[in-house]
């Protein structure tokens, strides 16, 4: 039986807060939980209504009922499988590759759909202003299906981290120079800004590169697309290139 201890510490995960005072976060779903039983990522505990759940820290393994694994769930339908892990120490930012970077972006979803599409195309670290959402939300640890084992988000002064970068700058803008037709290189920082404002004016001064996605529609009423849909379009061309 799930004791009343374990209820309240998995609870309490849902709040940045605690996930920061224990180092652990919640995955839920057997195909995540394995996605990060893969990878280099910690194992505290599972919990599982799977009696013959595979793994080979069984020791770390506590079958449970539906009806509890519903008091620890943070979705409405929960998934046989939720699993705590650590989280991990902060590794060095490697300047040598393609890096995103994220401005006070603060949608889960947009975050997790994000940290899937940089699993996608091959981009390793994202950096993430301190007040862009916490990666190890349970919302955006869901929405990211198991890619978050596999991608690296460091959270620092974007402003500081830029400033020091030694290669080209990119920034989406509405106002920028058409992605399609300007000279990127296969290296640098591309800065997707927050979903109502935008990238800030203090980040905005260190751009050397502005680009925007041109419109094709006839009637150009669209005000913006979303934060997540523009950076598929943006790494997308990028990659082609």
């Amino acid at each position: 039986m799930l004791s009343k201890n374990n209820i309240k510490l998995i609870k309490s995960l849902e709040h940045k807060k605690y996930r920061i005072q224990h180092q652990l976060f919640v995955v839920e779903g057997q195909k995540s939980v394995l996605e990060f039983l893969k990878s280099n990522f910690q194992l505290e505990k599972i919990f599982t209504t799977k009696a013959d759940f595979k793994t080979d820290l069984a020791d770390k393994i506590e079958i449970i009922t539906e009806e509890d694994l519903k008091k620890i769930s943070f979705v409405k339908t929960p998934n046989q499988v939720l699993a705590i892990f650590k989280i991990p120490s902060i590794k060095k930012i490697d300047a040598n590759n393609l890096i995103l970077a994220l401005d006070s972006i603060n949608d889960p979803g947009n975050l997790g759909t994000i940290i899937r599409l940089c699993d996608w195309f091959g981009i390793e670290q994202i950096i993430c202003s301190k007040d862009t959402v916490d990666c190890y939300n349970p919302k955006v640890v869901q929405s990211t299906m198991g890619s978050l084992a596999r991608i690296q988000l460091i959270y620092a002064d974007l402003n500081e981290f830029i400033s020091s970068y030694n290669g080209p700058i990119y920034g989406a803008f509405m106002d920028g120079n058409n992605i399609y037709k300007s000279d990127i290189s296969k290296n640098g920082i591309i800065v997707m800004g927050n979903e109502a404002n935008g990238i800030s004016t203090e980040i905005e001064k260190l751009i050397t590169q502005k680009i925007s996605i041109p419109a094709f529609g006839r009637h150009q009423e669209t005000e913006s697309l979303n934060v997540a849909t523009a950076t598929a379009i943006i790494l997308s061309e990028f990659r082609r290139r």
